[in-house]
């Protein structure tokens, strides 16, 4: 069997893809129905609710852990692997998304800046706690019955 098949034939490359999609296209869904508008951006944007960064890993570390072993390596550095991703996802992005919003409201103040903008800067970036918290959730059930 060549590598390519192999490779997307492993539960550990599709499982995690197939959720991150189907995630991210409920996000896209969501925004249609709240705001009456299509924003196909949603399904490659990050941030919303839940967190499909936390449910991509914390379901492939219960993946692993489940089938491989929870005492092996690699259990080991997927879950360490999940905690800094869902730490950067509600603390560093957060914090930079916040950031974006303060500087999309001073260059857009007269007066405040002379500064020409072409674009805004991206203001969802990251996550609140809550959302992390259900995108590891729904990752730790996918893992468990995948």
């Amino acid at each position: 069997m060549n590598t390519f098949l192999l490779m997307i034939t492993s539960k550990y490359i599709y499982i995690p893809i197939i959720l991150w999609v189907c995630i991210q296209t409920f996000k896209v869904i969501w925004e249609l129905i709240k705001t009456k508008k299509f924003n196909f951006k949603r399904i490659m944007g990050a941030g919303g609710m839940p967190s499909s960064h936390s449910a991509v890993v914390v379901a492939l570390a219960t993946m692993i852990g489940r089938y491989e072993g929870v005492q092996t390596s690699m259990f080991a550095l997927s879950l360490i692997f999940a905690f800094v991703v869902m730490y950067d996802a509600a603390g560093v992005r957060r914090a930079a998304g916040k950031q974006a919003t303060i500087l999309n409201k001073i260059v857009q103040t007269p007066g405040l800046s002379t500064l020409e903008v072409q674009e805004k800067l991206v203001e969802v970036l990251g996550h609140t706690p809550i959302q992390v918290f259900a995108g590891a959730l729904i990752g730790l059930i996918v893992g468990m019955f995948a």
